[in-house]
């Protein structure tokens, strides 16, 4: 189940500038809502105690107490984990030591994985697992790092037997998914869930009958709406570390779910697969000794 952060971060773009507004400042700082009552609050962000009651709802809360008992918890829980990994803030600052960064980077990849596990929806997963292992083929598409999401995917799935193709041209996709049956599946991955050529090429594939697929942070996006099955990442990107980092961190962790599912559902032949592959390139690695070892 998503924490409150999350569910806040997922439906900012569903918001209306007032709810957004209030979201943003709590996401910010979330003792705000430990420490207030919907009147404090609602003073805090200079609007009504009506619209904190709304945007609690437009966050999936039945009102604000509901939403203020979840924000201790989440905060509880941020904070225990960032004593772990001893940072008392998880962004990034200009004077921060090297130690300093490293710790917070680490922090933030590591929550990012988390939080993609406690959201994934469970029977979606195994809905995409039948799919991908029934499909006769698979297309794969993604914009940027979330291209290099869907060839790290096609190399794994190629590695088990399953026929797929990435594509990193959006005419290639189109063309590919033009000519596609019932008995294929589109797989976009889009972190925004916004991207133009991830929407046409999976809105192009349904209509052509094959089951679509998406890889997404917003599961209430244009994409999420265009796919058959969403898995749904959590992750946030923020100031020196916007670039697609922890999304792209989230978006990996998803195929490994997806992978692993998938060799404990096709045993023992796609372990046989993987082992004659991993044989194939054996004899092109280097040899070399290891000047620490005994003689």
């Amino acid at each position: 189940m998503s924490d409150v952060l999350i569910r806040l971060r997922q439906k900012l773009p569903q918001m209306t500038s007032k709810e957004r507004e209030i979201a943003e400042a709590v996401l910010a700082n979330p003792n705000l809502v430990v420490e207030s009552t919907i009147t404090e609050l609602a003073r805090a962000c200079e609007v009504s105690p009506g619209s904190v009651a709304r945007m609690c709802r437009t966050a999936g809360f039945r009102g604000y107490r509901d939403f203020r008992i979840d924000m201790a918890a989440t905060v509880g829980r941020e904070e225990n984990n960032r004593a772990v990994f001893r940072v008392s803030d998880a962004e990034i600052a200009a004077n921060d030591t090297v130690a300093d960064v490293i710790a917070k980077v680490a922090y933030q990849e590591i929550k990012a994985i988390e939080d993609t596990a406690r959201v994934l929806d469970h029977e979606t997963l195994d809905g995409v697992i039948k799919t991908l292992r029934d499909a006769g083929r698979i297309d794969l598409f993604g914009v940027g790092s979330s291209g290099l999401i869907t060839q790290d995917l096609h190399q794994k799935l190629h590695r088990i037997g399953l026929t797929s193709f990435s594509w990193t041209d959006i005419h290639l996709a189109i063309t590919s998914v033009a000519i596609a049956s019932a008995g294929s599946v589109a797989f976009g991955v889009s972190h925004t869930g916004t991207t133009q050529e991830t929407l046409h090429f999976l809105n192009t594939a349904r209509q052509r009958g094959a089951r679509t697929i998406a890889i997404t942070n917003f599961p209430d996006s244009p994409i999420g709406k265009a796919a058959d099955y969403v898995l749904t990442t959590s992750s946030h990107d923020t100031g020196v570390r916007a670039g697609a980092m922890a999304s792209r961190i989230a978006q990996m962790a998803v195929v490994d779910f997806l992978l692993v599912r998938l060799v404990q559902g096709l045993l023992p032949g796609a372990e046989e697969l993987l082992r004659e592959s991993y044989a194939a390139i054996e004899g092109l690695r280097v040899p070399w000794e290891n000047s620490n070892s005994e003689r």
